[in-house]
Protein backbone atom coordinates (compact mmCIF):
# COMPACT_ATOMS: atom_id res chain seq x y z
CA UNK A 1 0.00 0.00 0.00
CA UNK A 2 1.54 3.36 -0.99
CA UNK A 3 2.31 5.72 1.84
CA UNK A 4 0.61 9.09 2.00
CA UNK A 5 3.00 12.01 1.60
CA UNK A 6 2.63 15.52 2.90
CA UNK A 7 2.22 16.89 -0.63
CA UNK A 8 -0.73 14.54 -1.48
CA UNK A 9 -3.97 16.44 -2.34
CA UNK A 10 -6.18 16.81 0.70
CA UNK A 11 -9.83 15.76 0.67
CA UNK A 12 -12.31 18.52 1.43
CA UNK A 13 -13.86 18.12 4.85
CA UNK A 14 -16.83 20.47 4.48
CA UNK A 15 -20.14 19.22 3.09
CA UNK A 16 -20.20 21.60 0.13
CA UNK A 17 -16.68 20.69 -0.91
CA UNK A 18 -17.49 16.98 -0.71
CA UNK A 19 -20.59 17.44 -2.86
CA UNK A 20 -18.69 19.43 -5.49
CA UNK A 21 -15.89 16.85 -5.59
CA UNK A 22 -18.39 13.98 -5.90
CA UNK A 23 -20.29 15.80 -8.66
CA UNK A 24 -17.12 16.40 -10.68
CA UNK A 25 -15.93 12.85 -10.19
CA UNK A 26 -19.29 11.30 -11.08
CA UNK A 27 -19.65 13.47 -14.18
CA UNK A 28 -16.14 12.54 -15.34
CA UNK A 29 -16.87 8.87 -14.67
CA UNK A 30 -20.16 8.91 -16.59
CA UNK A 31 -18.53 10.87 -19.42
CA UNK A 32 -15.76 8.30 -19.78
CA UNK A 33 -17.68 5.02 -19.36
CA UNK A 34 -21.10 5.89 -20.74
CA UNK A 35 -22.08 5.45 -24.38
CA UNK A 36 -23.34 9.01 -24.67
CA UNK A 37 -24.64 12.05 -22.77
CA UNK A 38 -26.79 15.09 -23.53
CA UNK A 39 -28.13 18.06 -21.57
CA UNK A 40 -31.54 19.78 -21.68
CA UNK A 41 -32.55 23.10 -20.14
CA UNK A 42 -35.59 23.82 -18.00
CA UNK A 43 -37.81 24.11 -21.08
CA UNK A 44 -36.69 20.70 -22.39
CA UNK A 45 -34.47 21.96 -25.22
CA UNK A 46 -31.23 20.15 -26.08
CA UNK A 47 -28.30 22.43 -25.19
CA UNK A 48 -25.32 20.06 -25.27
CA UNK A 49 -24.36 16.66 -26.70
CA UNK A 50 -21.07 14.86 -26.10
CA UNK A 51 -19.12 13.05 -28.79
CA UNK A 52 -20.29 9.62 -27.70
CA UNK A 53 -23.95 10.51 -28.22
CA UNK A 54 -23.33 11.99 -31.65
CA UNK A 55 -22.97 8.51 -33.17
CA UNK A 56 -26.69 7.89 -32.55
CA UNK A 57 -27.79 10.99 -34.49
CA UNK A 58 -27.90 9.42 -38.00
CA UNK A 59 -30.26 6.67 -36.77
CA UNK A 60 -32.45 9.37 -35.23
CA UNK A 61 -32.62 11.15 -38.58
CA UNK A 62 -30.06 13.94 -38.11
CA UNK A 63 -26.93 14.48 -40.17
CA UNK A 64 -25.31 17.06 -37.88
CA UNK A 65 -25.24 18.21 -34.27
CA UNK A 66 -26.57 21.63 -35.33
CA UNK A 67 -29.82 20.01 -36.47
CA UNK A 68 -30.16 18.26 -33.11
CA UNK A 69 -29.19 20.95 -30.59
CA UNK A 70 -31.80 23.61 -29.87
CA UNK A 71 -34.85 21.41 -30.45
CA UNK A 72 -37.13 20.03 -27.76
CA UNK A 73 -36.20 16.63 -26.50
CA UNK A 74 -39.52 15.04 -27.58
CA UNK A 75 -38.92 16.15 -31.16
CA UNK A 76 -35.56 14.47 -31.51
CA UNK A 77 -35.65 11.47 -29.12
CA UNK A 78 -38.79 9.33 -29.52
CA UNK A 79 -40.24 7.72 -26.36
CA UNK A 80 -38.10 9.78 -24.00
CA UNK A 81 -39.33 10.39 -20.45
CA UNK A 82 -37.08 13.41 -19.89
CA UNK A 83 -40.04 15.79 -19.66
CA UNK A 84 -41.34 13.93 -16.63
CA UNK A 85 -37.96 14.30 -14.91
CA UNK A 86 -38.07 18.06 -15.52
CA UNK A 87 -41.63 18.34 -14.23
CA UNK A 88 -41.28 16.15 -11.13
CA UNK A 89 -37.63 16.73 -10.26
CA UNK A 90 -37.31 12.98 -9.65
CA UNK A 91 -34.44 11.06 -11.27
CA UNK A 92 -34.87 7.88 -13.30
CA UNK A 93 -31.71 5.99 -12.46
CA UNK A 94 -32.27 2.92 -14.63
CA UNK A 95 -34.70 2.58 -17.54
CA UNK A 96 -34.99 0.91 -20.92
CA UNK A 97 -35.49 3.21 -23.91
CA UNK A 98 -36.37 1.90 -27.37
CA UNK A 99 -36.58 4.05 -30.49
CA UNK A 100 -35.29 4.17 -34.07
CA UNK A 101 -31.68 4.17 -32.86
CA UNK A 102 -32.08 0.92 -30.91
CA UNK A 103 -32.65 -0.19 -27.32
CA UNK A 104 -30.63 1.43 -24.53
CA UNK A 105 -30.22 1.35 -20.77
CA UNK A 106 -30.43 4.99 -19.71
CA UNK A 107 -30.36 7.29 -16.69
CA UNK A 108 -32.06 10.68 -16.40
CA UNK A 109 -30.92 13.02 -13.63
CA UNK A 110 -32.38 16.46 -12.83
CA UNK A 111 -29.98 19.38 -12.36
CA UNK A 112 -30.68 21.96 -9.62
CA UNK A 113 -29.37 25.44 -8.82
CA UNK A 114 -28.32 26.78 -5.41
CA UNK A 115 -31.97 27.43 -4.54
CA UNK A 116 -32.79 23.75 -5.24
CA UNK A 117 -34.81 24.63 -8.36
CA UNK A 118 -34.73 22.28 -11.35
CA UNK A 119 -32.90 24.10 -14.13
CA UNK A 120 -32.34 21.21 -16.50
CA UNK A 121 -31.53 17.52 -16.73
CA UNK A 122 -28.83 15.25 -18.07
CA UNK A 123 -29.51 12.09 -20.04
CA UNK A 124 -26.96 9.30 -19.94
CA UNK A 125 -26.81 6.23 -22.19
CA UNK A 126 -25.28 3.63 -19.89
CA UNK A 127 -25.39 0.71 -22.33
CA UNK A 128 -26.44 0.18 -25.92
CA UNK A 129 -27.34 -3.28 -27.23
CA UNK A 130 -28.40 -4.44 -23.74
CA UNK A 131 -29.42 -7.79 -25.19
CA UNK A 132 -25.69 -8.61 -25.36
CA UNK A 133 -24.03 -6.38 -22.78
CA UNK A 134 -26.57 -7.21 -20.08
CA UNK A 135 -27.33 -10.76 -21.15
CA UNK A 136 -26.95 -12.39 -17.66
CA UNK A 137 -29.24 -9.80 -16.07
CA UNK A 138 -31.79 -9.97 -18.88
CA UNK A 139 -31.81 -13.77 -18.71
CA UNK A 140 -32.51 -13.62 -14.99
CA UNK A 141 -35.39 -11.20 -15.43
CA UNK A 142 -36.72 -13.22 -18.36
CA UNK A 143 -36.82 -16.25 -16.08
CA UNK A 144 -38.68 -14.24 -13.44
CA UNK A 145 -41.10 -13.00 -16.10
CA UNK A 146 -41.77 -16.56 -17.23
CA UNK A 147 -42.43 -17.59 -13.64
CA UNK A 148 -44.83 -14.64 -13.30
CA UNK A 149 -46.59 -15.59 -16.53
CA UNK A 150 -46.91 -19.18 -15.32
CA UNK A 151 -48.42 -17.95 -12.05
CA UNK A 152 -50.89 -15.76 -13.95
CA UNK A 153 -51.89 -18.67 -16.19
CA UNK A 154 -52.43 -20.88 -13.15
CA UNK A 155 -54.58 -18.19 -11.55
CA UNK A 156 -56.54 -17.82 -14.77
CA UNK A 157 -56.95 -21.60 -14.90
CA UNK A 158 -58.34 -21.65 -11.38
CA UNK A 159 -60.75 -18.82 -12.16
CA UNK A 160 -62.02 -20.51 -15.32
CA UNK A 161 -62.08 -24.03 -13.97
CA UNK A 162 -65.44 -25.70 -14.07
CA UNK A 163 -67.39 -25.76 -10.82
CA UNK A 164 -65.19 -26.85 -7.95
CA UNK A 165 -66.58 -29.85 -6.08
CA UNK A 166 -65.55 -29.93 -2.44
CA UNK A 167 -65.12 -33.00 -0.32
CA UNK A 168 -68.78 -32.97 0.71
CA UNK A 169 -69.98 -32.69 -2.88
CA UNK A 170 -71.04 -29.03 -2.70
CA UNK A 171 -70.62 -26.80 -5.75
CA UNK A 172 -68.95 -23.41 -5.57
CA UNK A 173 -68.90 -20.34 -7.80
CA UNK A 174 -65.99 -20.11 -10.20
CA UNK A 175 -66.00 -16.37 -11.05
CA UNK A 176 -65.59 -13.12 -9.14
CA UNK A 177 -66.17 -9.51 -10.16
CA UNK A 178 -62.53 -9.43 -11.30
CA UNK A 179 -63.56 -11.94 -13.98
CA UNK A 180 -65.95 -9.42 -15.57
CA UNK A 181 -63.43 -7.68 -17.83
CA UNK A 182 -63.91 -4.00 -18.55
CA UNK A 183 -63.33 -0.49 -17.23
CA UNK A 184 -65.78 1.38 -19.46
CA UNK A 185 -68.53 3.43 -17.79
CA UNK A 186 -71.11 0.79 -18.76
CA UNK A 187 -69.03 -2.07 -17.32
CA UNK A 188 -68.25 -0.12 -14.16
CA UNK A 189 -71.93 0.69 -13.64
CA UNK A 190 -73.14 -2.89 -13.99
CA UNK A 191 -70.45 -4.09 -11.58
CA UNK A 192 -71.47 -1.38 -9.11
CA UNK A 193 -75.11 -2.51 -9.27
CA UNK A 194 -74.13 -6.16 -8.97
CA UNK A 195 -71.93 -5.46 -5.93
CA UNK A 196 -74.84 -3.72 -4.23
CA UNK A 197 -77.08 -6.65 -5.07
CA UNK A 198 -74.54 -9.03 -3.51
CA UNK A 199 -75.04 -7.32 -0.14
CA UNK A 200 -78.77 -8.10 -0.19
CA UNK A 201 -80.69 -11.35 0.21
CA UNK A 202 -83.47 -10.38 -2.24
CA UNK A 203 -83.89 -12.05 -5.63
CA UNK A 204 -81.80 -10.60 -8.47
CA UNK A 205 -82.91 -10.58 -12.09
CA UNK A 206 -80.10 -10.26 -14.64
CA UNK A 207 -81.36 -8.86 -17.93
CA UNK A 208 -79.44 -8.62 -21.18
CA UNK A 209 -78.73 -10.05 -24.58
CA UNK A 210 -77.21 -13.45 -25.01
CA UNK A 211 -73.45 -13.61 -24.53
CA UNK A 212 -73.13 -10.50 -22.34
CA UNK A 213 -71.90 -12.27 -19.21
CA UNK A 214 -75.06 -12.73 -17.11
CA UNK A 215 -74.01 -16.13 -15.76
CA UNK A 216 -70.55 -14.80 -14.89
CA UNK A 217 -72.15 -11.98 -12.88
CA UNK A 218 -74.38 -14.49 -11.10
CA UNK A 219 -71.28 -16.38 -9.96
CA UNK A 220 -69.67 -13.10 -8.87
CA UNK A 221 -72.73 -11.97 -6.89
CA UNK A 222 -72.75 -15.26 -5.01
CA UNK A 223 -68.99 -15.09 -4.37
CA UNK A 224 -69.34 -11.58 -2.89
CA UNK A 225 -72.42 -12.36 -0.81
CA UNK A 226 -72.83 -13.65 2.73
CA UNK A 227 -73.70 -17.02 1.17
CA UNK A 228 -70.29 -17.42 -0.49
CA UNK A 229 -69.49 -20.35 1.80
CA UNK A 230 -72.60 -22.18 0.62
CA UNK A 231 -73.24 -24.01 -2.65
CA UNK A 232 -73.86 -22.29 -5.97
CA UNK A 233 -76.22 -24.35 -8.10
CA UNK A 234 -77.32 -23.37 -11.58
CA UNK A 235 -79.89 -24.77 -13.97
CA UNK A 236 -80.39 -23.71 -17.58
CA UNK A 237 -84.15 -23.95 -18.01
CA UNK A 238 -83.92 -23.81 -21.80
CA UNK A 239 -81.66 -26.89 -21.83
CA UNK A 240 -83.94 -29.17 -19.76
CA UNK A 241 -87.01 -30.84 -21.35
CA UNK A 242 -90.29 -29.54 -19.93
CA UNK A 243 -91.24 -33.02 -18.70
CA UNK A 244 -88.13 -33.21 -16.52
CA UNK A 245 -88.10 -29.70 -15.13
CA UNK A 246 -90.28 -30.40 -12.09
CA UNK A 247 -88.05 -33.29 -11.02
CA UNK A 248 -84.99 -31.16 -11.76
CA UNK A 249 -86.21 -28.41 -9.45
CA UNK A 250 -87.96 -30.25 -6.63
CA UNK A 251 -86.45 -33.73 -6.67
CA UNK A 252 -88.00 -37.18 -6.74
CA UNK A 253 -89.19 -39.23 -3.77
CA UNK A 254 -87.95 -42.86 -3.51
CA UNK A 255 -89.97 -45.09 -5.86
CA UNK A 256 -92.12 -42.19 -7.04
CA UNK A 257 -92.73 -43.86 -10.38
CA UNK A 258 -91.72 -46.93 -12.31
CA UNK A 259 -87.99 -46.86 -12.88
CA UNK A 260 -87.36 -44.21 -10.21
CA UNK A 261 -84.43 -44.81 -7.88
CA UNK A 262 -85.20 -46.48 -4.59
CA UNK A 263 -83.06 -43.82 -2.92
CA UNK A 264 -84.83 -40.89 -4.55
CA UNK A 265 -83.11 -37.88 -6.05
CA UNK A 266 -82.50 -34.41 -4.67
CA UNK A 267 -83.61 -31.45 -6.77
CA UNK A 268 -81.78 -28.19 -7.34
CA UNK A 269 -83.55 -26.46 -4.46
CA UNK A 270 -82.28 -29.11 -2.06
CA UNK A 271 -78.76 -29.06 -3.52
CA UNK A 272 -78.63 -25.25 -3.19
CA UNK A 273 -79.87 -25.20 0.42
CA UNK A 274 -77.88 -22.60 2.36
CA UNK A 275 -76.52 -21.07 -0.82
CA UNK A 276 -77.65 -19.65 -4.16
CA UNK A 277 -79.82 -21.10 -6.93
CA UNK A 278 -79.26 -19.56 -10.37
CA UNK A 279 -82.15 -19.92 -12.81
CA UNK A 280 -80.76 -19.20 -16.26
CA UNK A 281 -83.14 -18.41 -19.14
CA UNK A 282 -86.08 -18.01 -16.74
CA UNK A 283 -88.12 -16.60 -19.63
CA UNK A 284 -88.26 -20.10 -21.16
CA UNK A 285 -89.95 -21.69 -18.14
CA UNK A 286 -93.25 -23.41 -19.08
CA UNK A 287 -96.35 -21.89 -17.51
CA UNK A 288 -97.25 -25.17 -15.85
CA UNK A 289 -94.16 -24.92 -13.67
CA UNK A 290 -94.32 -21.17 -13.01
CA UNK A 291 -97.11 -21.56 -10.44
CA UNK A 292 -95.19 -24.25 -8.53
CA UNK A 293 -92.02 -22.13 -8.56
CA UNK A 294 -93.96 -19.12 -7.27
CA UNK A 295 -95.41 -21.14 -4.42
CA UNK A 296 -91.98 -22.52 -3.50
CA UNK A 297 -90.53 -19.01 -3.38
CA UNK A 298 -93.40 -17.67 -1.31
CA UNK A 299 -93.57 -20.53 1.19
CA UNK A 300 -89.89 -21.46 1.39
CA UNK A 301 -90.68 -25.15 1.01
CA UNK A 302 -90.92 -27.71 -1.79
CA UNK A 303 -92.73 -31.00 -2.34
CA UNK A 304 -90.61 -33.61 -4.16
CA UNK A 305 -92.25 -35.43 -7.04
CA UNK A 306 -94.22 -38.43 -5.70
CA UNK A 307 -94.03 -37.26 -2.07
CA UNK A 308 -96.63 -35.85 0.32
CA UNK A 309 -93.98 -34.35 2.58
CA UNK A 310 -93.02 -30.69 2.46
CA UNK A 311 -89.30 -29.99 2.65
CA UNK A 312 -88.15 -26.51 3.82
CA UNK A 313 -85.22 -24.82 2.07
CA UNK A 314 -83.08 -21.72 2.50
CA UNK A 315 -82.03 -20.51 -0.95
CA UNK A 316 -81.30 -17.14 -2.51
CA UNK A 317 -82.62 -16.86 -6.07
CA UNK A 318 -80.69 -15.32 -8.95
CA UNK A 319 -82.40 -15.42 -12.33
CA UNK A 320 -81.37 -14.36 -15.83
CA UNK A 321 -83.01 -14.00 -19.19
CA UNK A 322 -82.28 -12.61 -22.63
CA UNK A 323 -85.99 -12.25 -23.32
CA UNK A 324 -88.29 -9.29 -22.57
CA UNK A 325 -90.11 -10.59 -19.50
CA UNK A 326 -92.40 -7.54 -19.30
CA UNK A 327 -93.55 -8.21 -22.87
CA UNK A 328 -94.11 -11.89 -22.04
CA UNK A 329 -96.26 -10.83 -19.08
CA UNK A 330 -98.37 -8.60 -21.34
CA UNK A 331 -98.78 -11.49 -23.80
CA UNK A 332 -99.88 -13.81 -21.01
CA UNK A 333 -96.86 -16.11 -21.45
CA UNK A 334 -95.26 -15.36 -18.08
CA UNK A 335 -97.06 -15.06 -14.76
CA UNK A 336 -97.27 -11.48 -13.56
CA UNK A 337 -97.04 -12.45 -9.87
CA UNK A 338 -93.88 -14.51 -10.53
CA UNK A 339 -92.41 -11.60 -12.51
CA UNK A 340 -92.82 -9.26 -9.55
CA UNK A 341 -91.38 -11.90 -7.25
CA UNK A 342 -88.21 -12.08 -9.34
CA UNK A 343 -88.02 -8.45 -10.48
CA UNK A 344 -86.84 -7.10 -7.10
CA UNK A 345 -83.25 -6.16 -7.91
CA UNK A 346 -83.00 -5.93 -11.72
CA UNK A 347 -79.48 -5.59 -13.14
CA UNK A 348 -79.26 -4.84 -16.86
CA UNK A 349 -76.06 -6.20 -18.41
CA UNK A 350 -74.94 -3.95 -21.31
CA UNK A 351 -74.26 -5.33 -24.79
CA UNK A 352 -70.73 -5.18 -26.16
CA UNK A 353 -71.57 -2.45 -28.68
CA UNK A 354 -72.03 0.12 -25.88
CA UNK A 355 -68.73 -0.76 -24.19
CA UNK A 356 -66.38 -0.74 -27.18
CA UNK A 357 -63.45 0.59 -25.13
CA UNK A 358 -63.42 -2.77 -23.29
CA UNK A 359 -62.70 -4.68 -26.51
CA UNK A 360 -58.85 -4.51 -26.26
CA UNK A 361 -58.95 -5.80 -22.67
CA UNK A 362 -61.46 -8.50 -23.61
CA UNK A 363 -59.32 -9.56 -26.56
CA UNK A 364 -56.30 -9.80 -24.29
CA UNK A 365 -58.16 -11.86 -21.68
CA UNK A 366 -59.75 -14.14 -24.27
CA UNK A 367 -56.40 -14.53 -26.03
CA UNK A 368 -54.70 -15.54 -22.79
CA UNK A 369 -57.45 -18.08 -22.12
CA UNK A 370 -57.08 -19.55 -25.60
CA UNK A 371 -53.31 -19.71 -25.17
CA UNK A 372 -53.75 -21.49 -21.84
CA UNK A 373 -56.13 -24.06 -23.31
CA UNK A 374 -54.07 -24.70 -26.46
CA UNK A 375 -50.58 -24.38 -24.99
CA UNK A 376 -49.64 -21.65 -27.47
CA UNK A 377 -48.48 -18.01 -27.15
CA UNK A 378 -51.36 -15.50 -26.87
CA UNK A 379 -52.31 -13.82 -30.16
CA UNK A 380 -51.30 -10.24 -30.97
CA UNK A 381 -53.91 -8.21 -32.82
CA UNK A 382 -52.62 -5.39 -35.00
CA UNK A 383 -54.16 -1.92 -34.44
CA UNK A 384 -56.27 -2.12 -37.61
CA UNK A 385 -57.62 -5.50 -36.44
CA UNK A 386 -58.70 -4.00 -33.10
CA UNK A 387 -60.30 -1.08 -34.94
CA UNK A 388 -62.24 -3.55 -37.11
CA UNK A 389 -63.47 -5.41 -34.02
CA UNK A 390 -64.55 -2.12 -32.46
CA UNK A 391 -66.76 -1.34 -35.46
CA UNK A 392 -68.80 -4.54 -35.42
CA UNK A 393 -72.35 -4.69 -33.96
CA UNK A 394 -71.65 -8.00 -32.13
CA UNK A 395 -75.15 -9.44 -32.03
CA UNK A 396 -73.72 -12.40 -30.13
CA UNK A 397 -71.72 -10.08 -27.86
CA UNK A 398 -68.69 -11.53 -26.03
CA UNK A 399 -69.55 -15.08 -27.07
CA UNK A 400 -69.40 -14.06 -30.73
CA UNK A 401 -66.18 -12.10 -30.16
CA UNK A 402 -64.58 -15.16 -28.60
CA UNK A 403 -65.68 -17.33 -31.52
CA UNK A 404 -64.17 -14.95 -34.09
CA UNK A 405 -60.94 -14.64 -32.13
CA UNK A 406 -60.62 -18.39 -31.66
CA UNK A 407 -61.13 -19.00 -35.37
CA UNK A 408 -58.49 -16.39 -36.17
CA UNK A 409 -56.01 -18.02 -33.78
CA UNK A 410 -56.59 -21.52 -35.14
CA UNK A 411 -56.32 -20.42 -38.80
CA UNK A 412 -53.36 -18.08 -38.50
CA UNK A 413 -49.83 -19.26 -39.21
CA UNK A 414 -48.33 -16.45 -37.16
CA UNK A 415 -48.92 -14.93 -33.76
CA UNK A 416 -50.04 -11.63 -35.28
CA UNK A 417 -53.58 -11.24 -36.58
CA UNK A 418 -54.52 -8.53 -39.07
CA UNK A 419 -57.83 -7.04 -40.16
CA UNK A 420 -57.97 -9.03 -43.40
CA UNK A 421 -58.03 -12.33 -41.51
CA UNK A 422 -60.90 -11.15 -39.32
CA UNK A 423 -62.88 -9.87 -42.32
CA UNK A 424 -62.68 -13.29 -43.97
CA UNK A 425 -63.92 -15.02 -40.83
CA UNK A 426 -66.84 -12.61 -40.41
CA UNK A 427 -67.91 -13.02 -44.06
CA UNK A 428 -67.75 -16.80 -43.83
CA UNK A 429 -70.08 -16.57 -40.84
CA UNK A 430 -72.58 -14.64 -42.96
CA UNK A 431 -71.76 -11.26 -41.43
CA UNK A 432 -70.82 -8.34 -43.64
CA UNK A 433 -68.03 -6.56 -41.74
CA UNK A 434 -68.86 -3.04 -40.64
CA UNK A 435 -66.36 -0.24 -41.16
CA UNK A 436 -63.54 -0.03 -38.59
CA UNK A 437 -64.20 2.37 -35.75
CA UNK A 438 -62.20 3.90 -32.91
CA UNK A 439 -62.53 2.07 -29.63
CA UNK A 440 -65.05 4.25 -27.85
CA UNK A 441 -68.27 3.76 -25.96
CA UNK A 442 -71.77 4.64 -27.04
CA UNK A 443 -72.95 7.29 -24.54
CA UNK A 444 -75.22 5.97 -21.80
CA UNK A 445 -76.59 9.42 -20.96
CA UNK A 446 -76.51 12.87 -22.42
CA UNK A 447 -73.15 14.62 -22.20
CA UNK A 448 -74.74 18.06 -21.69
CA UNK A 449 -72.38 20.25 -19.75
CA UNK A 450 -74.56 21.35 -16.86
CA UNK A 451 -73.48 22.01 -13.31
CA UNK A 452 -75.72 19.26 -11.92
CA UNK A 453 -73.14 16.71 -13.15
CA UNK A 454 -70.77 17.96 -10.47
CA UNK A 455 -73.26 17.83 -7.59
CA UNK A 456 -72.07 14.39 -6.60
CA UNK A 457 -69.59 13.06 -4.02
CA UNK A 458 -66.06 14.10 -4.97
CA UNK A 459 -64.74 10.55 -4.63
CA UNK A 460 -67.30 9.38 -7.20
CA UNK A 461 -66.25 12.09 -9.66
CA UNK A 462 -62.54 11.32 -9.18
CA UNK A 463 -63.21 7.61 -9.76
CA UNK A 464 -65.13 8.41 -12.95
CA UNK A 465 -62.31 10.64 -14.22
CA UNK A 466 -59.78 7.89 -13.46
CA UNK A 467 -61.83 5.33 -15.40
CA UNK A 468 -62.03 7.67 -18.40
CA UNK A 469 -58.29 8.37 -18.26
CA UNK A 470 -57.51 4.65 -18.22
CA UNK A 471 -59.93 3.99 -21.09
CA UNK A 472 -58.42 6.83 -23.16
CA UNK A 473 -54.86 5.60 -22.55
CA UNK A 474 -55.82 2.00 -23.38
CA UNK A 475 -57.37 3.25 -26.62
CA UNK A 476 -54.32 5.35 -27.50
CA UNK A 477 -52.00 2.37 -26.99
CA UNK A 478 -54.29 -0.23 -28.63
CA UNK A 479 -54.75 -2.11 -25.35
CA UNK A 480 -51.02 -2.34 -24.52
CA UNK A 481 -51.04 -2.30 -20.71
CA UNK A 482 -47.34 -1.61 -20.28
CA UNK A 483 -47.53 1.48 -22.48
CA UNK A 484 -50.77 2.53 -20.77
CA UNK A 485 -49.21 2.28 -17.33
CA UNK A 486 -46.21 4.34 -18.44
CA UNK A 487 -48.46 6.96 -20.02
CA UNK A 488 -50.46 7.34 -16.80
CA UNK A 489 -47.41 7.20 -14.54
CA UNK A 490 -48.60 4.15 -12.59
CA UNK A 491 -47.30 0.62 -12.19
CA UNK A 492 -48.71 -2.28 -14.16
CA UNK A 493 -49.92 -3.84 -10.89
CA UNK A 494 -51.91 -0.68 -10.14
CA UNK A 495 -53.34 -0.67 -13.66
CA UNK A 496 -54.42 -4.33 -13.40
CA UNK A 497 -56.07 -3.52 -10.09
CA UNK A 498 -57.98 -0.58 -11.59
CA UNK A 499 -59.12 -2.66 -14.57
CA UNK A 500 -60.34 -5.49 -12.37
CA UNK A 501 -61.88 -3.30 -9.68
CA UNK A 502 -62.61 0.18 -11.06
CA UNK A 503 -64.43 1.41 -7.95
Amino acid sequence: MPLLTDDAPALPLDAQGILELAARSMFQLFSSVSQGMFLVDRSGRIVWVNEGYQRFLPDLGFSSVDQFVGRTVEEVIPNTQMRRVLETGQPVLIDLLTNKAGTFVVSRIPLRDDADRVIGAIGIVLFDHPETTLQPLISKFALLQRDLDDARRELASQRRRSLVVTGDGERRSKYTFASFIGSSPAAAEVKRQARRAAQSSSPVLLLGETGTGKELLAHAIHAASSRAGGPFVSVNIAAVPDTLLEAEFFGVAPGAYTGASAKGRDGKFKLADGGTLFLDEIGDMPQSLQAKLLRALQEGEIEPLGSNKLVPFNVRILAATSRDLAALVREGKFREDLFYRLHVLPVRVPPLRVRRSDIPALVEALGEDLALRNGTPPPELLPEALALLAGQPWRGNIRELRNVLEQAVMRSDSQSIDAAQLERILREAGVEPAAPAPVQDAPLVSEADDESRYLRPLAEQVAELERRAIAAAMKAHSGNKLATARQLGISRATLYGRLENPE
